[in-house]
């Protein structure tokens, strides 16, 4: 077992997903036809051979407890020392989460102070991505820094709102830090992965609670560093990274999985992404099916028509039935004439004959589980 934990946090973008997380965390959201969201930071983890991992939820967590069982596909055991729920609890006097600090803070004296490790990898289930954790430790520890952060390239364009940015100069030295601001294409954004020791975590978590600072980013990284009291380092992550903060980025990400080549980034010899493991028969095509450029799973009926979309497990797809750029979640039913075009489709939503439905890539049609229409 590796010196190292793990602690995720589920809830940290809900907020911006409106609808799809009304009654689940953002890390139980489904992904890619057969995932959830939290697979992939799991994965990452446990291909690291990092087996302490704690799951920091506030509500909504049933949907994900179930998700993830026992924890034994991802090689994780459900147990003090293994894996563990930090489920909700009463933040200061206000009983409401003010940011990660206050979370660490509130879970230190229960869990992180009786774990053994000496370093601990904090992380949000937001970005998906195939990543050598290994790579990343060895880094920090031969950087000498007090947190490593990872970042992508290509982010930051001057109109997306970062948690946080990283500038390096040409020695690869952080240079200048922006927080909840829209860097410009100069930045490297954060992936929200960080990595320090344990007791530093612990030491600042306290030492700004009790200074009513509780933002991460903002009052811990960037006002530390400005200090001088910390020092930061960035690991620049070069392949495919896909940033699910929103009800758009999640839209256009999910289909984004339909080109191969950021497929083949997701899902690498040497970093499998586990997931619970759900049989079904084999998807059924009717004589007359069309289905191009689409991500089928297991389980579905299609019978009609499908282009450039992604269809989850036990997809029923009507004769006559048309979807084009969509994302229809597990056992959806589209019956027989309907028309679909840019729609997200929660779970056990049923489409009447003939109806038609007709969004665009900024703004899906969205119904909600269980929905008939």
């Amino acid at each position: 077992m590796k010196n190292v934990m793990g602690l995720v946090f589920a809830n940290i973008y809900d907020s911006s997903l409106g609808q799809l997380t009304n009654k689940r965390t953002q890390a139980s959201l489904p992904y890619g036809g057969r995932y959830r969201q939290i697979d992939f930071t799991l994965s990452n983890l446990s291909n690291a051979g990092i087996r302490h991992i704690g799951i920091v939820t506030q509500y909504n967590f049933q949907s994900l407890m179930n998700h993830i069982g026992s924890g034994e596909e991802w090689d994780l055991k459900l147990e003090e020392g293994g894996l563990e729920f930090i489920t909700p609890y009463s933040m200061g006097v206000s009983n409401n989460f003010r940011g990660k600090l206050e979370a660490i803070a509130a879970a230190s004296s229960a869990y992180l102070a009786r774990s053994k490790e000496e370093y601990i990898i904090l992380a949000d289930a937001a970005v998906v991505c195939a990543i050598n954790l290994d790579e990343v430790i060895e880094a920090h520890i031969a950087s000498g820094k007090d947190v490593t952060v990872v970042v992508k390239s290509g982010i930051a364009n001057g109109r997306k709102q970062l948690d946080l940015a990283v500038r390096l100069d040409r020695e690869g030295e952080v240079a200048d830090m922006a927080v909840d601001y829209a860097a410009g294409e100069n930045y490297l954004a954060s992936m929200g992965m960080f990595i320090l020791r344990k007791d530093l975590l612990l030491e600042s978590a306290e030492r700004c609670v009790s200074r009513n600072r509780y933002r991460f980013e903002r009052e811990f990284i960037l006002q530390d560093w400005t200090s001088g009291l910390l020092s930061v380092g960035a690991y620049e992550f070069h392949n495919v990274a896909l940033f699910n903060e929103s009800t758009e980025e999640y839209f256009r990400n999910s289909l984004a999985i339909i080109d191969r080549d950021v497929r083949h980034s997701l899902y690498r010899d040497g970093l499998t992404i586990y997931t619970r493991v759900r049989d079904q028969i084999p998807c059924y095509y009717g004589e007359h099916s069309e289905i191009d450029d689409c991500i089928v799973a297991d389980g579905c009926v299609l019978l009609g028509t499908a282009i450039n979309s992604v269809l989850f497990r036990g997809v029923k797809l009507s004769n006559g039935a048309m979807v084009k750029n969509c994302v229809i979640m597990a056992d959806c039913e589209i019956g027989i004439g309907a028309q679909l075009e840019y729609c997200i489709l929660d779970k056990d939503v049923k489409i009447n004959a003939g109806v038609k439905l007709i969004g665009t890539m900024e703004h899906p049609v969205i119904l909600n589980r269980g929905d008939v229409v």
